[in-house]
């Protein structure tokens, strides 16, 4: 199996960077290949702009979304971007390494997201949820984020943790295509001490085992939908 993982954390010594080293440790050992992209090591340019196009379709007005298009079909598309989108093909399973900020991703990985995948490939023309551009491939959040579980589920201070990653499975892995397995969630992790940390490190290198066995969430199906996306009714 080829692994990417995508890492967006700021800082080497991080429990972000833990999960990262422990999962390529892991994974290799497995007998897999695998490759990181590390967006601040790499100084990822995260804002979409005219810059990620060599060659424009229409130099007088830019729509992104379009540009992305014809630069994947030209082969145009700024260098950085191309080889993501190689990486990303390359991959079976991609790996989201992360920590939340204000209820979502880093800025950082939000434009690796804005930027990579690209209208006529990944997504597009009808190609959504199972019909998306990135079909077959598995995707998977691993992530900290400052709160405990009671703080995050139905009735808790900050609402059901599925809600607050909602744009995230849904509206971006799912939306390509991708089968997306259950996010795996480090609480609480600037407070609590090193063997919980530790404790954690365990937890995620079991989930790593275990990979191949997960039940990954349930999405639309095109089929159930007609061609203006209405849902069908069923008999």
């Amino acid at each position: 199996m080829n692994v990417l993982i995508v890492f967006a954390h700021h800082e080497p010594q991080s429990f972000n960077a833990a999960m990262k080293t422990l999962a390529v440790e892991e994974f290799e050992a497995q007998g897999h290949q695998v490759k990181v992209s590390d967006l601040y090591a790499m100084q990822w340019k995260a804002v979409a702009d005219h810059d990620d196009f060599g060659a424009r379709a229409n130099a007088d007005y830019l729509v992104y979304a379009l540009e992305q298009r014809h630069g994947y079909e030209q082969k145009t598309l700024a260098p950085d971007i191309l080889g993501e989108l190689e990486k990303l093909e390359w991959a079976d399973l991609v790996i989201f390494n992360f920590p939340i900020y204000w209820f979502s991703m880093p800025a950082i990985l939000k434009g690796w997201v804005d930027r990579v995948l690209i209208s006529g490939k990944c997504y597009g023309g009808m190609r959504f949820y199972d019909r998306g551009g990135l079909r077959g491939k598995k995707a998977m959040l691993a992530m900290t984020i400052g709160g405990q579980p009671h703080m995050l589920m139905e009735g808790g201070i900050h609402g059901e943790l599925d809600d607050m990653l909602r744009p995230i499975l849904r509206g971006t892995l799912a939306y390509t295509g991708m089968t997306v397995l259950p996010p795996f969630v480090a609480h609480h992790v600037p407070y609590i001490q090193p063997e919980q940390r530790a404790d954690l490190l365990e937890q995620y290198r079991r989930r790593l085992r275990q990979i191949d066995n997960l039940a990954p969430l349930q999405f639309p199906s095109m089929d159930d939908f007609d061609d203006m996306l209405h849902p069908l009714k069923r008999a």
